[in-house]
């Protein structure tokens, strides 16, 4: 990451907690069918992870490639443990985990059959850097897989007003809040024809009282105690009145039965020509 990348949610368990929660099932569902239908030709696929945090998708996404590998990087040694220790409670032995630069990749050009990212553009202050990276390292007639978040259209209900408040503060301390349906921009920009732009959407939608818990849970400790609630002070753009609102809103909507949110996130599968 360049000096001027932040990951704002930070990396401790409890403010990244839903990111556990994610599977190769639930969030990278649009590159399933070409992942498996790659394997068939490429059985000992290389697959790179990039940003794995925890580790969740990157070792589910291994359960596809049981003949290939996975390397699984992130810039932080502190959340690669985590996902070191999530492959072996769930026995995935096919990957192995790395400290690496989205915009400078340890890696030779052509190295990897799939590059996949998930939730890593947003934070990045040059995405279309990062991308020609990721073309670069991926070998002809390979994927590279992105699905981003639109900030912009997240939605909850009850339409609590520090929820929403919530949501435009998240979006103001990122780089940007169109990642998402930018995908094809940035793509175009990074030197990949539209003819090989494959472009669709998906939600996150968190609904059930687990869902709300991890969810909820982990948003009301960001601006409880996190790097989220540091910034918003340090810039003076929030309130300790402000914020409190939020934990108490999250609070509350953990708790409300019928309570539910959702957010469009952009999905882009690049075929490298």
């Amino acid at each position: 990451m360049t000096p001027q990348d932040e990951y704002i949610p930070g990396y401790k368990p409890s403010h990244i907690q839903h990111h556990a929660s994610r599977t190769a099932e639930n969030s990278a569902q649009y590159l399933l069918p070409h992942l498996v239908a790659l394997a068939q030709v490429r059985p000992e696929l290389q697959l790179l992870d990039i940003g794995t945090g925890p580790g969740s998708i990157s070792a589910s996404l291994a359960n596809y490639i049981p003949r290939g590998n996975v390397v699984a990087t992130d810039v932080s040694e502190e959340v690669l443990q985590q996902a070191k220790e999530h492959a072996s409670q769930v026995g995935c032995h096919n990957i192995r985990f790395q400290t690496a630069d989205a915009y400078e990749l340890p890696f030779a050009d052509d190295r990897f059959d799939v590059i996949h990212v998930s939730q890593v553009l947003n934070h990045l202050q040059d995405p279309v850097k990062a991308l020609k990276e990721m073309v670069r390292v991926c070998s002809p007639g390979g994927l590279v897989a992105v699905r981003e978040a639109d900030m912009r259209t997240w939605s909850s209900y009850p339409d609590l007003p520090p929820l929403r408040d919530f949501f435009e503060l998240m979006s103001s301390l990122m780089p940007r809040n169109n990642t998402g349906l930018s995908l094809i921009s940035y793509a175009h920009q990074a030197g990949v024809d539209r003819s090989d732009i494959n472009f669709s959407t998906s939600t996150y939608c968190h609904s059930t009282r687990s869902q709300r818990q991890v969810f909820g849970g982990a948003c009301k400790e960001r601006v409880r105690a996190g790097e989220m609630r540091k910034r918003a002070l340090e810039k003076g753009i929030r309130t300790s009145e402000e914020l409190d609102a939020m934990v108490n809103a999250w609070e509350q909507w953990i708790e409300t039965e019928d309570a539910c949110n959702a957010c469009i996130n952009g999905e882009i599968i690049l075929t490298i020509t």
